[in-house]
């Protein structure tokens, strides 16, 4: 009855956590969920109103989106980006996830995965029937993979297309690719485009981020949306922004959205101007002061020699390494995490490690951060009382992840 391209698939990892935790919850044990990443924000009220002020929308709306709003988004990314985008460039979808998957479906060539990588992209590339490179990356390069590490793939046929997807600031480490310049070259030497996956991009805590867009934009296909800096993940709007030089993709994406998800949900589109053209930059600075404080607790608080840690640099997400011989995969690693600590984690493997590694991912974000955002200045230097007093489950979390490494 099923095909076999579609027997061996399992629910995105990141979901089934959430469900797991939910369910341990309701049976009455004390759960610290660092597996699910989520914004712990509400989202900014003026962004709210203007949903409720469009809940009346109930047309069809073009299938690459509603016009003020890709020419909203084209204005601030060009603004971020130095790079003029126009409203045609813009493809507006029901997630940034949605978006990538048809990319899968019609990219004939080969993916490049650098491991780590976001659950969904390889069981997206499965679907898509691609060939999929791992490509191992090391600690000391910020979990992210050199030029030379790229070209090796290449060289090994120069008459393929390739799709190499890069995540900075990254899913599940919380680093940020620093060698961008040096992979560029690589792109427009080679029949390689790139995904850059900047969801996290407005919470990187380093100044003057930068996008591999700003060294290869015509290679370059940006995709990001309100998720993560606006709190807005179940609202469901992401969106690419393709290069002319890459039309002939933004048109077949377009094509398949027509017989798929046909068009965003008109008021979340209409809200969505908003988010876009009003100053949101107090909220975001907020956020940012708040997740890097937080970040920077975990990482002082958590890293030992029994446990290898990078600091984070945007994002809400750090990946800990356990030094221990005791288990014989990552994901019975986190297993025994949870059973014993009530800590949730994901697995390194569920990124693309190799299940001998014994990585995790942690995601700090269990916390109201309304209550946290409402309750401090702006600029204001947050200290631990701060986090106990607004983030308590980080710190007890955290604790019992510290404890527990010292007791394997």
């Amino acid at each position: 009855m099923l095909k076999d391209l579609v027997k061996d698939l399992k629910p995105s990892s990141t979901l089934l956590i959430n469900e797991t935790s939910r369910k341990l919850e309701e049976q009455g044990k004390k759960i610290y969920k660092f597996g699910f990443g989520q914004s712990p924000f509400k989202v900014p009220e003026d962004v709210v109103i203007e949903l409720k002020d469009n809940a009346h929308q109930n047309k069809y709306l073009p299938m690459q989106g509603l016009s003020e709003l890709r020419n909203a988004v084209a204005k601030y990314t060009s603004k971020k980006k130095n790079y003029d985008y126009k409203s045609e460039n813009v493809i507006i979808g029901p997630g940034s996830k949605e978006l990538m998957f048809l990319l899968h479906v019609i990219f004939d060539g080969e993916i490049i995965l650098p491991a780590p990588s976001w659950v969904s992209y390889a069981p997206q590339a499965i679907l898509g029937r691609n060939k999929v490179q791992i490509l191992q990356t090391k600690r000391e390069n910020n979990w992210f993979p050199t030029a030379s590490e790229i070209e090796e793939i290449v060289l090994k046929d120069k008459n393929k297309n390739y799709l190499l997807f890069l995540n900075s600031p990254n899913n599940p480490s919380g680093q940020i690719c620093e060698n961008l310049e040096e992979i560029a070259s690589i792109a427009k030497k080679y029949n390689l485009i790139i995904l850059s996956d900047e969801i996290y991009s407005e919470l990187s805590f380093m100044d003057n981020y930068q996008s591999i867009s700003n060294f290869c934009p015509e290679k370059t296909i940006i995709s990001t949306g309100l998720s993560k800096w606006c709190g807005a993940g179940g609202w469901r709007l992401g969106y690419f922004l393709v290069p002319d030089s890459l039309n002939e993709i933004k048109n077949t994406i377009n094509v398949l959205a027509s017989e798929t998800f046909s068009a965003v949900s008109a008021p979340i589109q209409y809200a969505a101007i908003k988010a876009y053209e009003h100053d949101h930059s107090n909220y975001i600075n907020k956020s940012k002061n708040i997740l890097s404080a937080i970040g920077n607790y975990v990482y002082e608080n958590l890293r030992s020699n029994k446990v290898l840690i990078n600091k984070p640099q945007g994002g809400f997400y750090l990946m800990p390494e356990f030094l221990n011989k005791k288990f014989n995969s990552s994901s019975e690693m986190c297993d025994s995490i949870l059973n014993d600590t009530g800590v949730a984690l994901l697995p390194g493997s569920d990124f693309g490690f190799e299940q001998t590694k014994m990585l995790a991912r942690l995601s700090f974000t269990d916390f109201d951060g309304q209550e946290f955002m409402n309750k401090i200045e702006d600029n204001q230097k947050i200290d631990k009382d701060h986090i106990a007093k607004f983030a308590p489950k980080i710190i007890e979390g955290v604790d019992k992840l510290k404890k527990w490494s010292e007791s394997i």
